[in-house]
């Protein structure tokens, strides 16, 4: 009888969790049995394992091989067991020392031939190993994002045979040595490309620089979705910090990931036909959805009334707490999911309510059933609205000569973060009810102006923070250190649907 440990992790949401693979050698029946909660990809891990084993020539004990997945109760999924697996046999049947062994982690799934295939979760892998001093072994193919973690210890090899010669110090795994990676990429997409619009191009500068939701209303046509899609472009590139915890996130998720700009924040753009799960995250082994896709960066919803009512109400939650939690019968686990959203839309069924073409022939029922797809408690928490007009035609023959061009709004939002995170050490959207009352005090002529539109408009308090929040934005984009009433009343211009 002998007894071998090898050291992996298991995904639990974004989280690596210490798993120890315990592989037991007795006499018997030839066989491999896998124990500790092992789905049907973990199951199958002994036939990979045994053919890998067989072509990188190493034999195969001929007695009784139990797995141990510990702990038992987490559960184990995906082919990422098959590495450690196989060392661990190799460890109980004498062909490997325990001791060349107790300084790794692994995590790599093997082909037949003994190649080593990538898994999902390097990244989160490697963060969690090197809080142990541990080095991680994958494949070659996870290299590029397992060593995104800083001062992480990571090796790659392309087969069995490589790890073992290693191990047993024959022929020494090198280091990865990562290419230039860019810390901005810049965007192809100018927004002075866009005629006109100045009011939704100030707009848009406000929410880049307080990291504001935002929502577009106009008729087809007038530039809403181009006007969102300019965002990215003026947002500032994504800290090292906030990098990792995005990356992390596209790590244990079925999307691609460019890793060489990983420094640019993602711009999500799901269809309106997508449910619930599509955007919050789901299945019975939880994944990301597009919100967490989207953290530290931004959601764009077009269309924003074509989107079932109850798949936009599952955004309130998760747009205030910034994570969302996804709960099963068996499992559970929370992820990040702090975005920016930005929301376009029609103002009526038709689209042309209130344009100067007179197209609009919707009833006021219709209108009003056409709002209604979009329920309060979501709207309350939009905090710039504004209409998004017609452009006359002589205005988009002329050439733009507009002071708004990408270079210099990304200059100016720069600017107002770095006062804002100066200030209070973060954006503007995250300040606290304590927050506002330190950094939004108002003079006696702005907060009579702010009383008496809460009254005419029935405003709600989370409406009250909101419209501090953007004028605080508003003011530290003039380089103001109070709110003057002028910010403030830029910024309750800001609120089109609460005011009917």
């Amino acid at each position: 009888m002998a007894l071998a440990t090898v050291k992996t992790r298991a995904l639990q949401g974004i989280n690596a969790i210490p798993v120890s693979v315990e592989v037991l050698t007795t006499s018997g029946l030839p066989g491999i049995s896998i124990v500790g909660l092992p789905e049907a990809a973990v199951k199958e891990s002994k036939d990979r394992v045994r053919g890998a084993l067989k072509s990188s020539g190493f034999d195969i004990p001929q007695q009784r091989i139990t797995v141990n997945l510990a702990p038992a109760d987490l559960p184990k999924e995906g082919g990422r067991y098959d590495l450690p697996i196989a060392i661990g046999i190799l460890v109980a049947s004498g062909q490997l020392q325990q001791q060349d062994i107790n300084d790794y982690e692994f995590a790599a799934e093997l082909a037949l031939s003994g190649k080593l295939r990538a898994i999902k979760g390097s990244l989160p892998t490697a963060i969690a190993c090197n809080t142990t001093g541990r080095t991680l072994i994958v494949s070659v193919a996870n290299l590029p994002e397992a060593t995104l973690a800083n001062d992480a210890d990571v090796l790659g090899g392309k087969s069995l045979l490589e790890v073992c010669a290693h191990l047993n110090n024959i022929k020494i795994l090198r280091p990865y040595i990562r290419g230039k990676i860019s810390n901005y990429c810049k965007s192809a997409l100018d927004i002075s490309d866009i005629k006109g619009q100045s009011h939704a191009k100030r707009a848009l500068q406000i929410a880049a620089a307080g990291r504001h939701n935002i929502l577009f209303i106009g008729p087809p046509g007038t530039g809403k979705t181009m006007l969102a899609s300019r965002l990215p472009g003026i947002l500032p590139a994504l800290t090292e910090t906030e990098a990792i915890a995005t990356a992390s996130i596209y790590s244990v998720s079925t999307s691609e990931f460019d890793f060489t700009n990983w420094r640019v924040r993602p711009f999500r753009t799901p269809h309106h036909t997508s449910s619930g799960v599509a955007l919050v995250g789901g299945s019975s082994n939880p994944r990301p959805g597009e919100i967490s896709l989207a953290h530290n960066g931004v959601l764009f919803l077009d269309e924003l009334t074509e989107f079932d009512r109850k798949v936009l109400d599952v955004l309130r939650e998760p747009m205030e707490s910034g994570r969302i939690t996804i709960s099963r019968a068996a499992r559970q686990a929370e992820f990040p999911a702090a975005f920016q959203l930005v929301a376009a839309c029609n103002p009526c069924p038709c689209g042309y309510l209130g344009d100067a073409s007179g197209k609009c022939h919707c009833t006021e029922d219709q209108i009003k059933r056409y709002k209604g797809k979009i329920s309060g408690p979501l709207l309350d928490r939009i905090d710039l609205q504004l209409e998004v007009p017609r452009i006359p035609l002589k205005q988009l023959q002329r050439a733009e000569n507009s002071k708004f061009k990408t270079e210099n709004i990304r200059e100016s939002v720069l600017q107002a973060r770095n006062l804002q995170l100066k200030r209070a050490g973060k954006v503007n959207c995250e300040l606290t009810g304590k927050e506002l009352e330190l950094n939004c005090k108002l003079d006696t002529t702005s907060q009579q102006l702010l009383q008496t539109v809460m009254e005419k408009l029935n405003l709600s308090a989370r409406a009250y923070h909101r419209i501090l929040r953007v004028a605080r934005t508003i003011a530290d984009l003039a380089n103001a250190k109070n709110i003057e009433k002028s910010h403030l009343a830029e910024a309750i211009g800001y609120r089109v649907w609460d005011r009917g």
